[in-house]
């Protein structure tokens, strides 16, 4: 049962991006920026003890969290 609510919101995700464009956007950084920020909020999440037992889901959400502090906002198209 534990681990059937990240397996949801996994499916959920994998459905909104296969059905909806959408893309990250900031208001001042090109689009190329975006890669950057994103693989430097994951460097910063690996380092994080409460995150290090690999949940998948948690990670990515942290992740988003991050960009989205660094200005990112996800678009839809």
């Amino acid at each position: 049962m534990r681990w059937l609510i990240p397996g949801i919101g996994v499916m959920l995700l994998v459905l909104v991006a296969g059905c909806g464009g959408a893309e990250w956007m900031h208001p001042t950084k090109p689009k190329d920026m975006f890669a950057q920020d994103w693989n430097k909020c994951q460097q910063d999440i690996a380092l994080d003890p409460k995150l290090q037992q690999g949940l998948r889901y948690m990670t990515l959400e942290a992740t988003e969290r991050c960009v989205q502090k660094k200005g990112w906002v996800l678009v839809e198209q």
